[in-house]
């Protein structure tokens, strides 16, 4: 059974909700027929009566919930909540508790509360929002218990897609910052698991320290254990392998992997690696013979943004390798991204996901 095929089968086995947004697109629509086709899940579709009308002509939407923003009867619930969480009164607030506890001095202090003010959103600004910006509707639905999950991205930025998750559901406790992975099936591939691979990050985080890579290598290998069903064995990639070469980009790697060893006992992480070294059986013995993770790695950490997305798309077009994502990872709910080069089987494939990692929120 293919990777996607058995996230569909575990999807069906508990249906969650799941909100898609973008109703001004026709690939949505031509999923949505899919996913209830197949019964994998609860899809809400947010959008106008003419903006449905228009891009859902050709399809069978039957059993999807259709909601418009304009004459919703939950809006005010939704309206109320996003106010208790970015409205001026409570970003000011915000700012006082966080001077306070900083110890902050007055000047200090005021400017802080004078920049959480211009951040905060009055009545009106929040209600045009919902009504313009459907992300934010569909992130207000998901954290007032009305949906399990969201995914958008067909026709908006990794950014736009983001940011409400961000300011609305926030992240995890503990977690610092989202980050985004692919996971990669090779085909006819021996490596990583039967050819499953998680490559991380490679959508979200243009700069990241070791403190970050380390968290990022935490979340990934959850990731991989959600989803593939197997033990994470996480390599921290570099230009070099343990130690061979000498550079500050080689010391954040090589920091990093410090720190997850320290913060995540149990995590089986080592680096810095070298991509043969972490995969190639016979390169991990030579170059890192002592490594539990050399020749043996499913989960890929890249030193930086841009080698982590130039990574997946080679093995993605040179491979012919599906890769399914970006999915976000340090969520308190599931909202997750997609390319704008989509396709509506890239969308199924995304909410079977999402479904997933609603699903482990109980």
């Amino acid at each position: 059974m293919a990777f996607i095929d058995d996230i569909i089968a575990r999807a069906k086995a508990d249906k969650k909700t799941i909100v898609l947004p973008e109703s001004m697109d026709r690939r949505t629509f031509e999923a949505a027929e899919k996913i209830l086709k197949a019964d994998m899940a609860n899809i809400i579709i947010i959008g106008s009566p003419e903006e449905i009308e228009k891009n859902s002509e050709g399809f069978d939407i039957t059993g999807a919930t259709l909601i418009d923003p304009q004459t919703d009867p939950n809006r005010q619930k939704y309206l109320d909540k996003f106010i208790e969480l970015r409205g001026v009164d409570t970003m000011v607030a915000q700012a006082k508790k966080k001077a306070e506890k900083k110890g902050l001095s007055e000047e200090e202090t005021n400017a802080l509360v004078e920049a959480a003010a211009k951040k905060g959103i009055t009545v009106e600004k929040a209600k045009a929002q919902m009504e313009s910006d459907y992300m934010y509707y569909a992130c207000l639905m998901c954290k007032c218990g009305d949906a399990d999950g969201a995914v958008s991205g067909a026709c908006h930025s990794t950014g736009n897609t983001i940011r409400p998750a961000l300011q609305l559901l926030k992240m995890k406790p503990g977690i610092s910052s989202v980050s985004g992975f692919f996971l990669l099936e090779v085909p006819n591939c021996d490596m990583g698991e039967n050819g499953l691979f998680i490559f991380a990050d490679c959508a979200v985080n243009t700069d990241v320290d070791s403190a970050k890579l380390a968290e990022i290598a935490k979340l990934s290998a959850d990731s991989f254990e959600q989803f593939v069903g197997a033990p994470a064995k996480v390599a921290m990639l570099s230009y070099s392998t343990m130690g061979s070469a000498k550079h500050d980009d080689v010391t954040k790697v090589a920091e990093a992997v410090k720190i997850a060893h320290s913060q995540y006992p149990d995590l089986v992480v080592d680096g810095e690696l070298q991509l043969d070294a972490a995969l190639v059986p016979e390169v991990g013995q030579l170059k890192a013979p002592d490594s539990k993770v050399a020749g043996h790695a499913n989960t890929l950490v890249f030193p930086s943004l841009e080698a982590g997305n130039i990574g997946y798309k080679l093995v993605q077009r040179l491979a012919k390798a599906p890769a399914y994502g970006p999915v976000l990872q340090g969520l308190a709910l599931p909202v997750n991204d997609l390319s704008r080069g989509c396709n509506a089987d890239d969308i199924v494939g995304t909410v079977a996901i999402t479904a997933i990692q609603a699903q482990a929120q109980g």
